[in-house]
């Protein structure tokens, strides 16, 4: 299941080829995601009821091997589907906590297991209720994926215009309910900050790696750049984020499935950001041939049909930098690419957003320039090979001009 512009099904679809299995796409796209897929139909995933219905009609006569998401917006449908045809899956219970933050921050509590100290608070009341949190703190949508409208504050004034920049987001995003009217508020952790992926069966969680995000992400916005493998954690730390994530899975009742978490280490251990009931997200996903020599979407179709992970020895180091957007306006041209993509050590540059469009930087944007890929022969190359190549790199935008109607 994907929504259209997933990043992944074309992806999947040659995984799923190479391991000669056939694949139905779920979209709500209204045409198939990737020219080789024929096979497809297209739902409203708005409605869930209603696209549960129509997804269970398409598969009566299919022998379905397994169900999976390709992003968070699929997952407790996917769940559904797969608890129907009693294939081994998470709970929509399960799935619901690794989408609402607030959920997901209580079931820690709940489990014991390192959180910081946080608060649900009510946006309309923002500006009387009582803070029980200290600052620095770090101010959430309880809904939202990843880093988006996701900013930290060091004092009221900060903290009241953060409020009121979520509210905006939350409303231009469609939000309602629960999750539309009030917001996350936590302490800021300091820390270095990891990546973790894994694949859970029958509740037992398999590390695949652990990727470092070498540059600090201290705010006031978190957006992801660089993600380099294999770790240079020392093994004590390793094993203790390790736990700690297999402790988080647990807690939130995760027990079949990919598995991508975020976490910091801490003075007093780790402490889980974020965990995710699917894959890392967009092109990342190549780090894991990179440095483990299998196709990511094989392994997770290999696990989601119950066969444990076989990833081959470590090869040399990789890394990526999801090429941020630092400023908005209209993307006019990119320069520098043909230079960029001759560094030594850059495998690959993909650009995602094509001139004439719009630039969004986070908060309120939800993508990313592109993605640049490097691999060496160790750790400290493969990242000066993504800051040369990225330097080299020019995005050229211009304002965006809105049209307004002039009475004459």
């Amino acid at each position: 299941m994907a929504p259209s512009g997933s990043y992944r099904v074309s992806a999947y679809t040659r995984a799923a080829r190479n391991l000669e299995m056939p694949i139905m796409v779920v979209s709500n796209s209204e045409h198939s995601l990737v020219p080789e897929v024929a096979n497809g139909i297209t739902v409203d995933f708005s409605l869930p009821g209603q696209a549960y219905t129509e997804i269970i009609s398409a598969l009566e006569t299919l022998n379905v091997a397994c169900v999976l998401a390709t992003d968070d917006s699929c997952v407790e449908l996917c769940g559904r589907v797969a608890e129907y045809l009693g294939l081994p899956q998470n709970s929509a219970a399960a799935a619901l906590l690794t989408q609402r933050k607030d959920l997901g921050r209580e079931a820690l509590s709940r489990a014991g297991c390192n959180t910081p100290d946080y608060q649900v608070l009510k946006i309309a009341d923002h500006g009387q209720a009582p803070m029980s949190v200290e600052y620095p703190v770090v101010v959430k949508p309880l809904a939202l994926a990843a880093s988006r409208g996701v900013i930290r504050a060091n004092d009221d004034t900060e903290f009241d215009a953060a409020v009121q920049r979520i509210d905006a987001i939350l409303e231009s995003t469609g939000q309602q309910g629960f999750a539309r009217e009030n917001v996350l508020v936590e302490s800021y952790i300091d820390g270095q900050e990891y990546a973790v992926e894994g694949f859970i069966i029958d509740g037992k969680f398999s590390l695949l790696t652990i990727f470092d995000k070498p540059e600090a992400l201290t705010g006031p916005y978190f957006e992801e750049t660089y993600y380099l493998t294999p770790t240079r954690l020392e093994s004590r730390h390793r094993e203790a984020l390790v736990g700690e994530i297999t402790r988080c899975c647990a807690a939130y009742g995760l027990q079949h499935g990919p598995v991508h978490a975020e976490a910091r280490i801490t003075s007093s251990g780790p402490i889980l950001l974020e965990l995710a009931a699917r894959t890392i997200g967009g092109q990342c996903g190549q780090l894991i041939e990179f440095s483990l020599q299998q196709k990511l979407e094989e392994i997770i179709i290999q696990g989601m049909c119950g066969i444990a992970p076989q990833t081959g020895g470590a090869a040399e180091s990789a890394g990526v930098l999801m090429i941020p957007i630092r400023d908005s306006g209209v993307l006019k041209r990119i320069e520098g690419l043909t230079e960029a993509q001759q560094t030594e050590f850059v495998r690959d540059i993909e650009i995602h957003i094509n001139p004439g469009y719009e630039l969004i930087p986070l908060p309120e944007g939800a993508s990313y320039l592109g993605f640049i890929f490097a691999q060496a022969p160790d750790f400290d190359q493969t990242y000066r090979a993504l800051k040369l190549a990225h330097s080299r790199l020019n995005f050229v935008t211009q304002p965006r001009w809105e049209l307004q109607n002039l009475a004459v």
